[in-house]
């Protein structure tokens, strides 16, 4: 038996004879983000890379997804503005996006969520790895799963600081006055995933 076969076999196995692992629509899905401080708030996007999602039926069993740091993009300024911004956000002073290009995300677990006032159905625990740092993540999401399809909508909030992104936090840097920029930041994911 050869290699590449033993490993597809081995694979199978772990998944689960009625498990199947689904690509992410990259091109479908969307990733918002959205940074405030004292005095104001700014928004943006970020790609997708690459992912995929494991379906067991029609449950969410697990999954990845690559996010490109590359395509930050800032969506409510203009012109020199935008560009500034844009820049500093790919520095060092935050995602040090020419060292670490991509962030990653990795499902290590899906809870069923009842009666949750917004809408959400499930508790995805997962390891999410930015700026060489993999730190532990968890959120409430919107999830469904139909015969050929697979769609997870969720509002992230992200502690920068635990991954070191520490401009102008108060936590590390006094006397900031009404340039502190809040710790969270919050993601707004749809992700969708198609069957092969």
């Amino acid at each position: 038996m050869n290699i590449i076969l033993l490993l597809a076999l081995i694979k199978a196995l772990a998944l689960g004879a009625a498990a199947a692992e689904w690509p992410v629509l990259t091109k479908g899905s969307t990733l918002k983000w959205t940074g405030t401080k004292v005095t104001g708030a700014h928004n943006g996007s970020v790609a997708l890379k690459s992912g995929s999602v494991v379906v067991d039926g029609k449950k969410l069993a697990g999954g990845q997804f690559e996010i490109d740091m590359n395509s930050i993009t800032v969506e409510d300024l203009q012109g020199g503005s935008k560009d500034k911004l844009t820049a500093h956000l790919k520095s060092a002073d935050f995602f040090e996006v020419d060292k670490y290009p991509t962030a990653k995300f990795v499902i290590k677990k899906v809870s069923p969520l009842k009666n949750d006032k917004e809408g959400n159905t499930h508790t995805v625990s997962g390891e999410l790895t930015m700026k060489g740092k993999t730190k532990p993540l968890s959120f409430p999401a919107r999830i469904s799963v139909g015969d050929k399809s697979a769609e997870a909508v969720a509002k992230v909030k992200v502690d920068r600081t635990k991954w070191d992104v520490r401009y102008g936090s108060g936590k590390f840097f006094k006397g900031l006055g009404d340039k502190m920029i809040h710790d969270e930041f919050t993601l707004d994911l749809d992700l969708k995933a198609a069957k092969k």
